[in-house]
């Protein structure tokens, strides 16, 4: 873009070409793969799963010493998935959905 072509004349061109328009919102001094690399995509906005207002109570009820059976059957109970417990309480809902989500999709790797 060094010619001074506007961005959405070269986005157009690389479209044409079968190429993805958006590498040229990257930072052109980082190598393409660093950044295309969704690795580092996710970030964990959410408030963290213990303070969500849906499972809060929940985990106060596994504080208050039930067991974790009966907090499962608590959320089955009220239409949530009970594996939730299982779940990092320390982070979001939203972000461990989608950590899970691209672990498996790495898994058929093996």
């Amino acid at each position: 873009a060094k010619m001074g072509l506007p961005m959405g004349a070269v986005k157009n061109a690389m479209q044409r070409d079968g190429l993805d328009p958006s590498i040229m919102d990257l930072d052109p001094e980082k190598s393409i793969a660093s950044q295309l690399d969704k690795e580092e995509e996710i970030v964990d906005k959410g408030p963290p799963l213990k303070e969500d207002p849906t499972y809060v109570k929940y985990f106060k009820m596994l504080k208050m010493g039930l067991p974790m059976g009966a907090v499962q059957n608590a959320l089955g109970r009220d239409g949530h998935d009970p594996s939730i417990m299982d779940l990092d309480p320390e982070k979001s809902l939203e972000y461990q959905k989608a950590m899970a989500s691209r672990k498996s999709k790495k898994k058929k790797k093996k």
